[in-house]
């Protein structure tokens, strides 16, 4: 087959119209072979003839969109000075648009003997087992799709899984359910844009293998962290199943949602790959360039391993870093998608040992024109010494605050905390962000998420019950901070059931209306149960799927209407931090906060250890960013009652000066309030244990 010199970039194969240009980077290879498969997978090996800058290139006329390869690099193995090149591995082009197939786990993917020990190099050959390469179409009609951009202090996001959330359901043609597809159905677009959110977060995308040891046990990585190809969509996702199907159908999804004014954002694992430690299978970077794509011990046979998964990519590396930034721009850009979730993001971070906040990563990210511009979320944390950084992150970033997470948890299961801890997380955690010139939207506030119990959950169960996963339930966070109200699991305890009811409205009261961006664990609003699950990695059934068919229907009710109640009122969603300062020469602040009787908290009930009441008081004549136009943004005023305690008690309204006539709109014990319901100044209202109640002023 004719071969033609070529471009060393872009790198990856790019079809022109009339051929395609193939280019990859490896510093360490002697020689690199392009291979080709046809439908019956026979191979043909093709030398890249050229070499620019360590890329080798080469371009192929004739070479359409649909053609499987992949690529073998000859060199040095050499494992205790960390090369690992085996020409007998085929390897996955680290650009590839499109993946088709899945590994099979045979002997020959991995790059040792196993009777040898992973020193002896394996001469078996892996291309029979492994996913292939696609030569992608990039053509594609957008019909005027854009970014929604949409402001962060505007944004609500759901959490969910592409698979999960549309496996069961019924509205959902059967071919389409678990797909991209199935997504951007009208029946789970609607559904989506009716609940009010305005985000969907999806759970990894990019192309992932599923592990050996839960093959092994008849179990899948259902949440796919563990990604190998950072610029393909996961195939399996797709339910058009031609070689490059899944980019097509990944697009329409985005475009769907789009049009519903819901934003796509991307959870990205570009802290570590899918190949493992020095034990682990040779699927590309192993066998690329060993050595500059991981970060290697002192003994450079071993793999340091930030991420408990067994390696580390190596940001410090200048081809590591622009992988992670061609892949960032080609979803912003081709794929149209409005933000990202950086899993275990402190490992990106880590230049040397330490997390450093000036890192490569964070400069590179925080000048570049696309990916400055788009939704930045870190998990501010790994598993290495030093890796919890919450607060710690550059000005442009947001983060899942973990620390809001644990207070509110601990607070509604009548923990011991100081108030100021609440009342810190519930303005949006100035404690963390406002040192560096961050406002309250960089706090991604959230009580549940993929990785724990769901909200029903929380409130069922104080152990985790993880036997499915096949580990004695060794797996999965012991400390959870829950509390299963009485009874462990389900029950048909009315009061039992009653007080979780209640609970899970408190959550979500206190979630929604806290400052920050709230993120709502996808099926919590229907009560979806995991059966004490706190780790489904690995549950790719109806433990982790959506159940529609016994959704809670009341409970999303009330978590729309909830929705909604915030976006209706600017007071919950200020972008700038409370003060608490006299406003316009009044005594009334911006925000106060108030005693069970009613009275100004004092320096010493700040301090007390004991905090299971609060009365928070919110002005929205005292709002202080206009809207786009410039007008001045006013709302009604707000008090907000937390009762903590498992008794009912008697709360003290404030004085007229704070209000004269309040209506009661929500009490979580009961619901919304439909009937008018009003309250003087200082008057006594009784609030149930384990309940909020919200107090809305009337104007005279």
């Amino acid at each position: 087959m004719k071969v033609w010199p070529g471009q060393p970039s872009p790198l990856g194969a790019i079809y022109d119209g009339t051929g395609t240009n193939f280019s990859i980077f490896s510093e360490v290879a002697e020689r690199i072979e392009l291979c080709l498969f046809d439908e019956a997978g026979s191979e043909t090996r093709i030398d890249l003839p050229e070499v620019t800058g360590y890329c080798w290139h080469g371009y192929l006329p004739m070479v359409e969109p649909g053609q499987r390869y992949g690529f073998r690099v000859h060199g040095p193995w050499k494992p205790k000075d960390g090369h690992r090149c085996n020409p007998a591995k085929l390897l996955l082009d680290p650009y590839a648009k499109a993946i088709d197939g899945q590994v099979q786990w045979d002997e020959a993917i991995f790059p040792y003997r196993f009777d040898k020990g992973p020193d002896v190099r394996s001469t078996s050959d892996s291309a029979p087992f492994m996913p292939k390469s696609v030569v992608h179409q990039p053509h594609f009609d957008w019909s005027g799709d854009r970014r929604l951009q949409l402001p962060w202090h505007e944004t609500i996001i759901y959490e969910t899984h592409v698979k999960g959330l549309t496996a069961r359901h019924p509205d959902v043609p059967p071919e389409l359910r678990g797909t991209y597809a199935g997504l951007a159905q009208p029946a789970v677009v609607d559904y989506l844009k009716h609940l009010g959110i305005t985000a969907v977060e999806l759970m990894p995308i990019h192309h992932f293998i599923h592990d050996k040891h839960l093959v092994d046990r008849g179990l899948r990585n259902y949440w796919g962290y563990n990604s190998i190809a950072y610029l393909a969509p996961h195939s399996e996702y797709a339910y058009d199943q031609r070689p490059s199907g899944a980019v097509a159908e990944f697009k329409q999804m985005v475009k769907a949602l789009h049009q519903a004014g819901i934003e796509v954002i991307l959870d990205v694992v570009y802290n570590h790959t899918a190949e493992g430690n020095h034990l682990g299978p040779m699927l590309c970077f192993k066998g690329i360039d060993n050595a500059y794509y991981y970060r290697l011990t002192e003994d450079r046979r071993y793999y340091m391993d930030y991420t408990g998964t067994g390696n580390s990519l190596n940001m410090r590396n200048p081809h590591a870093l622009q992988l992670l930034m061609d892949s960032l721009r080609y979803w912003v850009l081709e794929m149209h998608v409005d933000g990202f979730r950086f899993d275990l993001a402190s490992t990106l971070a880590r230049e040397l040992h330490d997390v450093d906040r000036l890192s490569a990563f964070f400069d590179l990210i925080q000048q570049d024109p696309v990916i400055s511009q788009v939704k930045l979320i870190a998990e501010p944390w790994d598993v290495g010494e030093g890796g919890y950084q919450v607060g710690n992150f550059p000005p442009v970033w947001t983060e899942w605050n973990g620390k809001y997470r644990d207070c509110v948890r601990d607070f509604w299961r009548g923990e011991d905390q100081t108030l100021g801890e609440i009342a810190s997380r519930f303005t949006g955690s100035s404690d963390l962000y406002e040192n560096t010139s961050r406002l309250p939207y960089a706090s991604i506030n959230f009580v549940t998420a993929h990785d724990g119990f769901t909200l029903n959950d929380l409130v069922s169960y104080n152990e985790k019950h993880n036997e499915a996963n096949g580990e004695d339930s060794k797996d999965g966070e012991s400390h959870n901070r829950s509390w299963n109200c009485g009874h462990e699991g389900p029950t048909d305890d009315p009061e039992v059931n009653r007080l979780r009811q209640c609970q899970k409205r408190n959550f979500l009261t206190t979630l929604l209306l806290s400052q920050g961006v709230p993120m709502l664990l996808g099926g919590d609003e229907i009560s979806r149960t995991q059966q004490g699950n706190n780790n489904a990695y690995c549950q790719d059934n109806e433990i982790s799927w959506y159940d529609w068919d016994n959704a809670d229907e009341d409970m999303l009710a009330f978590c729309r209407e909830l929705i909604a109640y915030l976006k209706e009122h600017p007071v919950f969603r200020r972008r700038r931090w409370f003060h608490g300062r006299p406003i316009h020469g009044s005594e009334v602040t911006d925000i106060a906060w108030f005693t069970l009787q009613g009275q100004r908290m004092s320096e010493q009930d700040w301090g007390q250890g004991y905090a299971k009441t609060l009365g928070i008081f919110l002005n929205g004549q005292a709002i202080p960013n206009p809207n786009p136009r410039g007008e001045p943004v006013a709302d009604d005023n707000f008090y907000i009652i937390l009762n903590a305690h498992h008794e009912p008690l008697d709360f003290t309204l404030p004085d007229k000066s704070w209000g004269q006539r309040w209506l009661k709109e929500l009490d979580t014990a009961a619901g919304w309030i439909d009937e008018e319901h009003v309250l003087k100044a200082q008057a006594s209202l009784t609030v149930h244990g384990h309940s909020v109640v919200v107090l809305r002023h009337e104007a005279d």
